[in-house]
């Protein structure tokens, strides 16, 4: 199953994608895609026949609404963790992203006053659809409701040169698109054989797999809960593969203008314009 998210900002409808790519409306069967409804995806929909189309040109959201906290793991592919002259984690590396960061999968990504090193990160979000806390590893699987893509976006000198942790340089507005879709676990057969990609002007930038993960998606489940209890609509950004601007010799950030694409295999794709703040 494909949820997705469509209209105008702040005041979005749910809807699915139909086995014909088409765009279904959910209003009548759910308020909304969050945490109250991710526990039974399963039994959302009767039949995909009874949801009335929706006609035209749709601007999609974030696919997933009410999300309480996004967790992040850093440096989780090792070839991303070199690039960033950095050792691999002996365990998974967590910060947060503020969820004021969120955008839509085709909005504009708005670089930050005083920033000029805007980078990529493209991430299997994992998103929580039910109460996890103290999980083993065995079961962890089945406390995910689905899978998306994420765009960690980072503004590197705020990251790194401005002191503190990296939440400042990871929660810029905007900096988080989610989507396009939200796809249910059971079309998900394996998380860790997934390929994930990002262009920059149409220029292949990073096009890795999480096979390459170093923790993979239940180790990462079973051991955030054992740090903090995860609730439905909770969001964790498994980590980025290779090739983010950052890794570039000499780095080429992003800039007003260039055209941001980032997707996974069977999850959709992004596509968002880069712009500067005014």
């Amino acid at each position: 199953m494909k949820l997705v998210r469509f209209g105008v900002a702040g005041a979005e409808r749910p809807g699915l994608i139909d086995g014909e790519g088409r765009l279904r409306d959910l209003s009548q069967v759910i308020a909304d895609i969050d945490g109250r409804i991710l526990g039974d995806l399963g039994g959302l929909v009767p039949s995909e026949d009874s949801l009335p189309l929706v006609a035209g040109e749709q601007r999609l959201g974030p696919c997933l609404s009410g999300i309480g906290k996004i967790i992040c793991i850093g440096r989780n592919y090792a070839e991303h963790a070199a690039e960033s002259g950095s050792a691999v984690p002996t365990e998974p590396m967590i910060f947060m992203k503020a969820t004021s960061a969120l955008n839509g999968p085709f909005d504009d990504v708005v670089l930050p006053r005083d920033g000029n090193c805007g980078d990529w990160e493209v991430e299997l979000g994992v998103v929580i659809g039910k109460r996890s806390k103290y999980v083993s590893e065995a079961e962890a699987l089945d406390h995910v409701a689905g899978y998306c893509v994420l765009n960690d976006v980072s503004e590197r000198d705020f990251q790194r040169n401005r002191q503190g942790q990296y939440t400042k340089g990871k929660s810029c507005d905007t900096f988080a698109p989610l989507g396009p879709w939200l796809v249910s676990r059971d079309d998900v057969p394996d998380p860790q054989d997934l390929r994930l990609w990002t262009r920059i002007n149409g220029e292949t930038r990073q096009d890795g797999t999480t096979a390459d993960m170093v923790f993979g998606v239940a180790h990462l489940v079973s051991y955030l809960s054992r740090f903090m209890t995860l609730h439905p609509g909770d969001v964790i950004g498994t980590g980025t593969p290779s090739g983010v601007a950052m890794g570039m010799k000499p780095p080429q950030w992003l800039k007003a203008g260039d055209v941001m694409e980032c997707g996974i295999d069977g999850l959709g794709a992004q596509r968002n314009v880069i712009r500067a703040d005014s």
